[in-house]
């Protein structure tokens, strides 16, 4: 029974309030539910000042219209009740209306009318307008949002049930500032209805009280003002708490805090202000007339908390100091720099090479500083699981460590010892792309961006919402890093894999598939020609996270392992599936194919040797074939932003290898790599 009533108790709720409009209500019931009004009102605005970010109170704007109908059926209720008990609504009523008048009607009268009008102009109108002004912007920043949860997730940043959830939170953001928008229009009703309340109960009861009641004149104004004052009041008061609540919500920006830690931690940030504010009550004491005392009292306790802050933050930055330099005391070495390296093993250490280095500005130190806050260890964490997953490899750690030789926003990345890439990073701003549905230009700062050279610019953060508006899509500073990153290491996995890691995951392997590994390896296949192996494939962005299915292809074509070329032809066409897997779009191919007479003028160019098989085509041959490929990708750019080039199988290795000295990235696959499942179109072809 319990749990029934629980989850019906607001439909329960709802339905009474509207029973309230046409059942009669006892006295000490309306005093009750009078109760009950203001303290939902109250327990409504104390939960919009302790959530961080509007979402966590999405139930607003219905909990707006209920507590509006509850209003509006307590407002009638009582009106019923003054003007058939002679005025009498309740203790509650009588004691709100006997309060604000202080015997006077007129005084009484005017702080009603003044309480409507600050509810209905001064905060009403306002929440209202920040609702509307919020629910467009939100509803224009929706496209660019969901572009740049696609781009994380596309890029690895994030994983499928993130990306939901963000998308969750994007549409749930325009759903709560569009009813907002709307929710507003309650509150203001409300006001409007509680004027007409209060008319009705002065005329309705002087004309109740004089006609029907025998009253005399003086009597029926004391009795009724009182009686309308009191309901007006027991009403408005209710309905100003929420109309605050309202404006506290859509004026709330997200927070790691509640608004009660906002407020204190900033107003107390600056310990200059409370002093010189100090310093203006004092010079204000000094003008005739002014409360000299308690303007002395003001400025002195506003010295006095200006000082205690000043005091604390020094305190502060005291102990942050003594901190550092403790650390700095125990990680020094009580040896000298040329007594250490009288070690010869300490020289050694020189020697070390790491297979990942990212070197970064002084500026750019907090992205990768945990403690600070910096999440960019965090992104790499993401990232490493879901290259591991995409292609099969899990690569080395990353060394990570500040340069003050270089650029302060600036980083490297480094493979083996050897800068292979680097780009600059603007704090506080964020990379602007084009994704195609740009209205308008944005004021920015304008770059390249590092991962794949393309224009961008730079927005600082007060134009965001303009260029997401205009339709750009923004990428926050760590996002840019860790993207340039990953690109990094794709292009270089094949650098990345050593043997050591090859014998892990051999290892691993083993633990599910024995017979496999001990057949094969090393008897078969040595582990240094599986690293080549697999070295090849990762270098055409081929996964080898099927070891298994490499293994038994490597072992079938044994006889061919003099030629390293063929065996990996042999293994490309064994994982047909996941090549078309990788290379495929919605159940097509997209490609550029050779001519019949081009390929045959390749297979009669190759050259065969004892050290393996090589093309030998003349030079004019050759510049034609790449004049011809650079015209085709050039032709089909805007369709196809990555090209891939299809042969036959017997030119595949070949043709690759001569487009890699021109074109590097582009893909060269063969027929017999490609799943039968799968649509070939073709959108060029490739003649000399």
């Amino acid at each position: 029974m319990k749990k029934i009533v629980g989850k019906n108790i607001v439909t329960v709720f709802v339905i009474l309030a509207v029973f309230l409009i046409v059942i009669p209500l006892p006295t000490w019931l309306l005093d009750l539910l009078f109760a009950v009004n203001i303290a939902l009102s109250v327990y409504i605005l104390l939960t919009t000042m302790y959530i961080k970010e509007s979402l966590e109170f999405s139930i607003f704007p219905s909990l707006l219209l209920i507590t509006t109908v509850f209003r509006l059926g307590l407002n009638i209720s009582s009106t019923r009740s003054i003007l058939m008990n002679k005025g009498y609504a309740g203790e509650i009523v009588k004691a709100f209306g006997t309060f604000v008048m202080g015997g006077n009607a007129v005084v009484g009268f005017i702080v009603f009318i003044l309480i409507t009008v600050v509810q209905m102009v001064v905060i009403t109108k306002g929440a209202e307008r920040v609702a509307e002004v919020t629910a467009r912007f939100t509803l224009d920043a929706m496209p660019g949002k969901q572009m740049a949860i696609d781009a994380d997730l596309n890029q690895g940043i994030i994983d499928d049930k993130e990306a939901k959830r963000r998308r969750d939170k994007v549409q749930r953001e325009s759903d709560f500032f569009g009813a907002m928008d709307g929710a507003a229009k309650f509150v203001k009703g409300d006001a409007t209805f509680s004027i007409v309340a209060a008319i009705v109960n002065l005329l309705g009861g002087a004309v109740m009280g004089l006609v029907f009641g025998g009253m005399d004149f003086s009597t029926v104004l004391s009795t009724y003002s009182i009686a309308t004052v009191g309901d007006g009041l027991c009403s408005q008061i209710p309905s100003l708490l929420i109309s605050i609540s309202m404006g506290m919500i859509v004026t709330r920006a997200a927070s790691e805090e509640s608004l009660n830690s906002d407020v204190i931690g900033q107003f107390t940030s600056q310990p200059r202000v409370p002093f010189i504010a100090g310093l203006v009550m004092f010079v204000m004491g000094f003008i005739p007339g002014f409360p000299t005392l308690t303007l002395f009292v003001l400025g002195g306790a506003l010295i006095a908390l200006g000082v205690g802050l000043s005091r604390s933050m020094k305190t502060e930055e005291q102990e942050a100091e003594e901190q550092g330099a403790k650390e700095m005391a125990e990680n020094q070495d009580a040896i000298s720099e040329m007594e250490y390296y009288k070690d010869i093993d300490n020289v050694y250490k020189l020697l070390n090479v790491e297979p990942i280095e990212m070197e970064f500005g002084y500026s750019l130190i907090p992205l990768a500083d945990e403690s600070a806050g910096g999440t960019f260890i965090e992104r790499v964490v993401i990232f490493r699981k879901q290259f591991a997953i995409d292609m099969g490899m899990v690569f080395p750690s990353i060394r990570m460590r500040d340069n003050q030789h270089i650029n302060p926003n600036q980083y490297v990345i480094k493979i083996k010892g050897e800068t292979v890439a680097e780009g600059e990073i603007l704090m506080d701003h964020y990379l602007a792309l084009d994704s195609g549905n740009v209205t308008r230009e944005v004021d920015g700062i304008d770059t390249i961006e590092p991962a794949f050279n393309i224009p961008a610019k730079w927005i600082s953060e007060e134009n965001k919402l303009r260029a997401e508006i205009a339709g750009y899509t923004l990428i926050d500073p760590t996002s840019v890093m860790i993207t340039h990153l990953s690109e990094v290491i794709k292009n270089h996995a094949h650098e990345l894999l050593s043997r050591q890691d090859v014998k892990t995951m051999l290892d691993k392997l083993k633990e599910t598939n024995p017979s496999i590994v001990e057949d094969i390896v090393p008897n078969v296949v040595p582990v240094a020609y599986l690293q080549k192996e697999l070295c090849m494939l990762l270098k055409e962005n081929v996964p080898i996270r099927d070891l298994q299915t490499i293994l038994e292809t490597l072992a079938d074509n044994q006889h061919n392992m003099k030629d390293l070329d063929i065996t990996n032809e042999y293994v490309r066409q064994a994982l047909k599936r996941t090549i078309t897997r990788r290379f495929s779009d919605g159940g097509q191919i997209r490609v550029i194919t050779l001519d019949t007479e081009t390929e045959n003028k390749i297979v009669s160019s190759v050259k065969k040797s004892e050290q393996g098989s090589y093309l030998a085509m003349d030079p004019q041959s050759i510049q034609a074939l790449i004049a011809s490929l650079n015209a085709q990708i050039e032709k089909i750019k805007d369709v196809v932003p990555s090209p891939i080039v299809l042969t036959s199988p017997i030119v595949r290795i070949y043709f690759k290898k001569l487009v890699d000295q021109f074109i590097p990235n582009v893909t060269v696959l063969s027929f017999n790599e490609i799943d039968n499942t799968v649509q070939i179109q073709a959108v060029g072809n490739i003649s000399i």
